[in-house]
This record gives C-alpha cells, sequence and structure tokens, in this order.
C-alpha cells in the first residue's frame, strides 16, 4: 500500500463527496478533549494541519456572514457534542462514509447496489486512513443507538441526533491522537 499523500486524499474525498450536499473538515488536536477539536473544525477555527483538501458548502454563507461561524451546526459545547454521539467500528465508519456519497432520498442507486461499490468502499477507506489504524468513530447516526457496527449499507440512510436546522443530518467523526475530521451529510430538502 501506497503512504496517503495529499493527491491521494484530494481525489478520494472529490470522488465520494463532491456532488452531495457535505461538510468535510479535518484539523488538529490541541486539547486533551476531542469533543474540542470537533468543536474548532465546525467552527471553522483551525486549518487542516497538513493543508488537505476540504468540502464546505457555499449554502452556509449566509449563516456565517450572520456571524455564525460553526453554521449549520447549533452544537457550541463539547459534552453536548458527545451526549449526541456513539462510538462505531472502523469498519461500521468505512460503510458510513461511503453512504454519505448518495443523496438521501433521491439516489436511484444506493451504494450497496451501485456497480462502482467497490471503489466507493475503497475511497472511503483511503479518506479514513488518514486517522490510522488506532482512530476512534464517533457518529450521529439512530442505528449507532444498540450496536457500534451497524450495516450501514443494509437500508436507506437514517439520520439521528440532529446537529442542524436541516430536516435530517447525519456525520461521521474520526479521531486520532493528533487529527480530528468532520464528514457531515445533510437532506437540504
Amino acid at each position: 500500500m501506497n503512504p496517503l499523500d495529499r493527491s491521494t486524499w484530494d481525489a478520494a474525498l472529490l470522488r465520494l463527496l463532491e456532488d452531495v450536499f457535505v461538510f468535510a473538515r479535518s484539523g488538529p488536536r490541541l486539547h486533551g478533549d476531542w469533543a474540542e477539536d470537533v468543536l474548532a473544525v465546525m467552527e471553522r477555527s483551525v486549518a487542516d494541519p497538513r493543508g488537505w483538501f476540504a468540502l464546505d458548502s457555499e449554502t452556509f454563507q449566509e449563516g456565517w456572514e450572520a456571524g455564525c461561524p460553526g453554521y449549520p451546526f447549533r452544537v457550541t459545547a463539547a459534552q453536548d457534542l458527545r451526549a449526541g454521539l456513539r462510538p462505531i467500528t472502523a469498519g461500521a465508519a468505512v460503510e458510513l462514509l461511503a453512504s454519505l456519497s448518495q443523496e438521501w432520498f433521491f439516489e436511484g442507486s444506493p451504494v450497496r447496489s451501485r456497480e462502482d461499490r467497490d471503489a466507493v468502499l475503497a475511497d472511503a477507506r483511503t479518506v479514513l486512513d488518514r486517522f490510522g489504524p488506532e482512530a476512534a468513530f464517533w457518529t450521529s447516526s439512530g442505528l449507532a443507538r444498540t450496536c457500534d457496527a451497524p450495516d450501514f449499507l443494509a437500508g436507506d440512510l437514517e439520520g439521528g441526533h440532529p446537529f442542524t436546522g436541516y430536516m435530517m443530518d447525519l456525520g461521521l467523526i474520526a479521531v486520532s491522537a493528533d487529527e480530528v475530521g468532520v464528514f457531515w451529510s445533510f437532506n437540504a430538502n
């Protein structure tokens, strides 16, 4: 396996999430509490420590201009963030990130039935490889309430704890010793 570099990360992230309504950014670990680092990424107060690509919709511009740098996220405290998240396994995180590449209700071919399913899963694995084999993963999905390895490819996308004002939102957080990644999908309808 080739070491992960900027061009590999950027290409995988774009193939995976460029065509959907998402927030995908990474930031440094600067606090003992990873939730504080995730909030900093959501608020855009830190840059990617490697200078790698991020996806952040211009749709959020109105909220930023109104003085809400964390828009569309409404969570402002680490304990509130942790309260709405559940841990998941690395394998489930790959499936969830791959699932974020599909539209919520309008996807004619969800990941589980796409011809390029293996390529989509490989891109998700590449993106998450950045955080290393010891990374911890968290999700807002309701499917993780009773199990840390839900099958995110078995059914349609399902939200869980709401962190935004959108009808549905679904997030994945990756936490390593040095970095955090925040990947969020929104149903804009």
